[in-house]
């Protein structure tokens, strides 16, 4: 691949000139130059100051997107040199997806003996940057991303329900999520998909998390669901996580979202589009 496309994605990566160049095995007046090189090229600016704080320009941002792209058909295209076949699917998915939902789906895919995997389950912060760092071919998620970076399509529509333990006594409807305010809430951590649909909904509604009495904070479902049971807070999950909960039980909240997207994300102009499709068509028509 073009040295100045590698020098530029990994300074995209680093957003330091210094451990671009560590990375690369090169000087920093070297990445430098590529980088200059390609403003020259391209007659913009990509990286701009502010302070000592390096920052993308408008036009990195869409240079970003297409390099990216480049990268992963250069693999492809070394691949098709070697008359070599793909049978390696390298696939993320969130935590509700990944412990809940894709499992059937996977055992379905590797029942073909060519077919080879690898599952990565992480936060939809996390996934974003590895399909970015072209470490997965595509990723399932729950979270929100930028539409106009990525190729999607829907998966399945899930529903999102508050949970509550089986002992404490509640309404299967809750009129006013400030009627919620009382309790205390538990959220799995910052940059989960979870956590992001039911923060914009109390934002949608004027409100914080902070306006809960207290908040508890853990990135393990079965924590969670675990305290919920016990008494000590109520949740927002989606369905197929609390499914089967014997100390659990679900309620609706007016005016908060009750249903979500899970969505097949990758990048752009790539053949992962292809690979994609494939995973989908053959574990949703078995």
């Amino acid at each position: 691949m073009d040295r100045k496309i590698e020098a530029f994605l990994t300074l995209c990566r680093t957003m330091n000139y210094r451990k671009a160049a560590d990375e690369l095995h090169l000087t920093q007046p070297a990445v430098t130059k590529q980088i200059k090189a390609l403003e020259a090229e391209y007659h913009t600016r990509l990286f701009i100051y502010d302070g000592r704080q390096l920052h993308k320009t408008d036009k990195c941002l869409i240079l970003e997107t297409y390099a990216r792209s480049m990268e992963y058909n250069y693999q492809e295209m070394q691949l098709a040199m070697q008359e070599k076949e793909r049978l390696h699917l390298r696939i993320g998915a969130t935590k509700s997806i990944g412990d809940y939902v894709i499992a059937p789906s996977v055992i379905q895919y590797l029942r073909n003996k060519d077919h080879e995997l690898t599952l990565i389950v992480d936060n939809t912060e996390q996934l974003l940057k590895h399909l970015n760092d072209n470490e997965l071919d595509f990723a399932i998620l729950e979270g929100r991303f930028d539409k106009t970076k990525y190729k999607y399509a829907l998966f399945r529509n899930e529903p999102f329900v508050g949970i509550h333990g089986k002992d404490m006594e509640w309404p299967d409807r809750v009129e006013r999520i400030e009627d919620l305010f009382g309790e205390s809430i538990i959220v799995r951590e910052k940059g989960s998909g979870t956590r992001e649909i039911f923060e914009n909904n109390l934002k949608s509604l004027g409100y914080q998390l902070s306006a809960f009495s207290r908040v508890i904070e853990f990135s393990s479902f079965y924590l969670i669901k675990k305290a919920v049971a016990e008494g000590l807070g109520i949740s927002f999950l989606y369905q197929s996580v609390v499914d089967g909960e014997d100390g659990i039980e679900t309620f609706c909240v007016e005016g908060v979202q009750h249903e979500h997207e899970f969505q097949f994300v990758c990048l752009k102009n790539t053949p992962a589009w292809k690979y994609m499709e494939g995973f989908m068509q053959e574990v949703l028509n078995a």
